[in-house]
């Protein structure tokens, strides 16, 4: 990981126990819309929806930027949840992802999956596999789950470390291997950061050895409790080593028969670009995709263009006070990607060579950093010229975040010399 600060001892970044889970605020409600949609509105349409089916969760994960713990005071009913899978068909959604929290501690989860089969979409799951039992996977099998992704965070120490749970990456392990017995095909997903950064060729390793189909890895994000870990925190001038890693891990995922996905905030544009997404419909990553190609609802019903995204200011509507197609077509924050220019960036971005096709890259990392869209400095594009410059960027936490599901502190850029080693 040449060109990279060595990441040698982690030990100092583990040792705090984390707060109660907070509980979450009533839903946004009766939020303007727009009177009327527009072309390009009308044609654009989500391939994939992102459901948060409830906030309950049975870790409290110290990189968790959704503070999951508590279910959410008003969370839809299996008579509203049935209707927002109608809905969801005859938006021309493809695939539903059902996230939480942890969704199968919603009672009527399974009936949920069937009803999403029944509808003609895909449906696939995120675990953290805490509690999924083997009864719950052949039940969630015979319901017509087609795929789960199990969250594996790093080897065993650091796994267990974020997650806060002694025997968590042990669970995480047994719940694949369950879902592998009960014939749903399992993926694996992990958040890069200062602790599992190190971890990746053993984890890579635990994804063959499981016969995963699929490795999803993205960057931990400055959002919820990840906000109150600053050190963890991956810093821009890091991912000139660990973009080098992904390209040797690509190779062996290559080789194993395994799709690595980088996620929309592993970018942008760089000189391994094509490597990492070269199997890509266009070769390289676009620009965000939030109330493009995705959409994400929370538990309550309320609508963003992205899961990921914050509640405020990201919420267009609520599907209990309007029909999602017109929240899609309507609601402004959802329009947000549609209607990006290059005039809307800041800083290096607002400059760089492919602000056009990249317009900051993931709006999820940039805001969750500064409060507001247009810069985004966990580039690895971005890093290479400021090295070529012989500088770097470093974030500094300005502001700590007020401790509510989906909140963010605030970062700010030092630029400075690369040290002399």
């Amino acid at each position: 990981m040449s060109g990279a600060t060595p990441i040698a001892d982690t030990s100092h970044l583990m040792g705090r126990s984390l707060p109660l889970a907070p509980k979450a605020p009533l839903a946004l409600r009766h939020l303007p819309l727009a009177p009327d949609a527009r072309a390009v509105d009308r044609a654009t349409r989500p391939i994939h929806a992102i459901w948060e089916t409830t906030l309950r969760c049975d870790l409290a994960c110290r990189h968790c930027g959704s503070r999951a713990g508590r279910e959410r005071p008003d969370e839809l009913s299996t008579e509203e949840s049935l209707d927002l899978v109608r809905q969801l068909a005859t938006l021309g959604v493809l695939e539903v992802s059902l996230i939480g929290g942890e969704a199968y501690l919603r009672d009527d989860w399974l009936e949920i999956v069937a009803a999403v089969r029944a509808a003609g979409m895909q449906c696939t799951m995120v675990t953290g596999g805490r509690a999924l039992t083997a009864d719950r996977a052949r039940a969630a099998a015979a319901a017509g789950l087609q795929s789960v992704s199990v969250s594996i965070d790093g080897g065993a120490e650091s796994h267990d470390r974020l997650r806060r749970v002694v025997g968590s990456h042990r669970a995480a392990l047994e719940a694949a291997r369950n879902l592998t017995a009960a014939g749903i095909p399992v993926a694996v997903n992990t958040q890069i950061n200062r602790l599992s950064m190190p971890d990746l060729p053993g984890v890579l390793d635990t994804v063959i050895a499981l016969g995963a189909h699929a490795w999803q890895i993205m960057l931990t994000v400055a959002m919820g409790r990840a906000a109150d870990e600053p050190d963890i925190l991956i810093q821009p001038y890091e991912l000139l080593g660990l973009f080098p890693l992904l390209a040797t891990l690509k190779a062996r995922c290559d080789a194993s028969g395994v799709r690595l996905l980088p996620g929309n905030n592993i970018g942008y544009f760089g000189p391994l670009e094509s490597v990492l997404r070269g199997t890509f419909p266009r070769g390289h990553k676009g620009s965000c995709g939030a109330g493009c190609s995705t959409i994400g609802i929370e538990a309550n019903g309320a609508v963003k263009g992205c899961p990921s995204l914050q509640t405020v200011p990201w919420t267009g509507g609520n599907i209990r006070d309007a029909a999602l197609a017109d929240i899609w077509e309507r609601a402004a924050p959802l329009r947000v990607m549609r209607d990006r220019t290059v005039d809307d960036l800041r800083g290096f971005c607002r400059t760089c060579y492919y602000a056009d096709e990249c317009r900051a890259g993931c709006t999820w990392t940039g805001f969750s950093l500064f409060g507001k869209t247009g810069d985004n400095p966990l580039c690895h594009h971005r890093a290479l010229e400021m090295q070529a410059r012989g500088l770097r960027e470093r974030l500094v936490r300005v502001a700590p975040a007020p401790g509510l599901p989906f909140d963010h502190g605030y970062f700010e850029i030092v630029l400075e010399e690369v040290p002399r080693e």
